[in-house]
């Protein structure tokens, strides 16, 4: 059996500002309708033995991820959260734990989920390749078939093809990520891959590598699953065991110190999405070579990729621009800079700034909050309360709020007292009250919410019940 690993952690930082850090870009939909994370696990229908997806993930993108697989029907056999990001070593140290419980013969498909694979048959007939080879005890990786020398990726280089194995080679080395002069030289050789992150082995075999390679990884993984604890529909990770582990990625602590290394050479039209640039190649250009998407107007522009989530964007004689317009921010720059992308986050961050961390409109697992105004000593919100949901009955120190309902029934607890609202009704909730909102209808419940006082932020909730399991 295979069962396929979804590592789902990362920001995305260079993708800003549509991805920050509580909505990175696995979880939205850059090239599709669906977000990165739903096409990664629908591209696996169709391959045999395949098992329910190991889901692993931050905490803080619990609740986000869970939704996203309910919306394409997918049920995940495990949803594993770590307490923070240790690298990819540690995640599938934890997930090889999880599948040897479940098969120990088991085979693991470890995918990334902001990936692009354009060619799914391909991608198919790779898997089939790969999960061969792992099931004599192979741990294989797959090598991407470049078309130009890219200077962002890894490369792997192919040694001896393996017996009875069409297009699968021992690894000769791994090279760190090259000028361009070095990766035009790998191109042209023609026994060089790009490094895809994307790995096939069986969970013992990889539990064997790490402990032979990495002990102390082995060692924290081993205890943080032992001592973790089920929430809901999720296993949580013992916090501090998990910690423990130095952070490391699975070609460092594994892949290039094993013997057993295998690549599979993949044309699969892969991209790893890891700056607007690559979104530009990776899209469908226009005549003049722009990729716009949203309300935007191009005069006179070539290769540029123009992206307006809420409002119009006119790009007028400019050329090899990136330019991504959000509710709250704006960015233009040169598709060559958009790697440096990441440093307009960090400052952003050492600014205290929230651009980094969230967008206007804030997810949930109830649903969502959208920032409308915000002044000294008032904030102005709308909020969406799915059919059957609830917030948390909750109290603040430092502001009262004014709710007002806009469509749908409210539910709603304010003190000793149970109240219902509909359309254009609405309820005052005194400082210090305790309080909670529920949508008892069958349409989305959206309201008006207008908080004063002396402190505004999302810290000033204290939980005294709550369906998700807060702090």
């Amino acid at each position: 059996m295979i069962y396929p690993v979804v590592l789902s952690g990362g920001s995305g930082s260079r993708l800003w500002p549509l991805s920050r850090t509580m909505l990175p870009k696995q979880f939205l939909p850059l090239v599709s309708g669906q977000t990165m994370l739903q096409e990664t696990l629908l591209r696996l229908k169709g391959l045999p033995d395949m098992q329910g997806p190991i889901i692993v993930c931050s905490n803080d993108h619990r609740f986000l991820a869970a939704e996203q697989l309910r919306a394409v029907d997918i049920e995940a056999s495990a949803h594993i959260l770590e307490p923070a990001g240790r690298n990819t070593a540690p995640a599938v140290a934890v997930a090889a734990l999880c599948v040897a419980e479940k098969d120990p013969d088991g085979v693991m498909l470890v995918l990334p989920a902001d990936h692009l694979i354009r060619d799914v048959p391909k991608f198919h007939e790779a898997v089939a390749k790969a999960a061969a080879a792992a099931a004599s005890g192979h741990l294989v990786t797959f090598g991407i078939v470049g078309h130009e020398p890219e200077t962002g990726y890894g490369y792997i280089e192919r040694g001896e093809p393996m017996p009875a194995s069409k297009g699968c080679f021992r690894v000769a080395r791994f090279v760190e990520k090259p000028d361009e002069a070095t990766a035009r030289k790998f191109l042209d050789s023609g026994r060089f891959y790009w490094n895809s992150g994307m790995f096939v082995f069986k969970a013992a075999r990889y539990l064997d590598e790490i402990g032979k390679h990495r002990p102390e990884i082995l060692d924290a993984a081993r205890k943080a699953w032992e001592k973790g604890a089920r929430d809901l529909d999720f296993i949580r990770l013992d916090e501090k065991s998990f910690l423990a582990s130095p952070s490391d990625s699975i070609d460092y602590a594994v892949m290039e110190k094993t013997g057993d290394a295998v690549v599979v050479e993949a044309d699969i039209k892969w991209s790893d999405i890891g700056s607007w640039t690559a979104l530009w190649q990776a899209a469908e250009a226009g005549p003049d070579g722009n990729v716009t998407l949203g309300d935007v107007h191009a005069d006179a522009s070539r290769n540029c990729y123009v992206r307006a989530e809420s409002r119009l964007v006119a790009a007028v004689g400019v050329e090899d621009l990136v330019i991504v317009e959000t509710s709250d921010a704006v960015l233009v720059t040169h598709k060559r800079c958009s790697q440096d992308v990441k440093r307009t986050v960090d400052a952003l961050k050492a600014k205290q700034r929230d651009e980094y961390l969230v967008h206007k409109r804030v997810y949930r697992p109830w649903g969502y909050y959208e920032g409308l105004d915000l002044s000294e000593r008032f904030q102005v919100k709308r909020i969406m309360v799915k059919p059957g949901s609830k917030l948390s009955l909750q109290m603040h120190h430092h502001r009262a709020e004014h709710w007002i309902v806009v469509s749908g029934t409210a539910k709603v607890t304010r003190g000793e007292e149970t109240l219902l609202l509909t359309e254009n009704q609405s309820t005052y909730i005194p400082l210090g009250t305790r309080h909670r909102l529920e949508n008892i209808g069958k349409m989305p419940l959206f309201m008006i919410e207008v908080q004063s006082g002396s402190y505004l932020g999302e810290d000033d909730i204290v939980r005294f019940e709550d369906d998700y399991k807060r702090a």
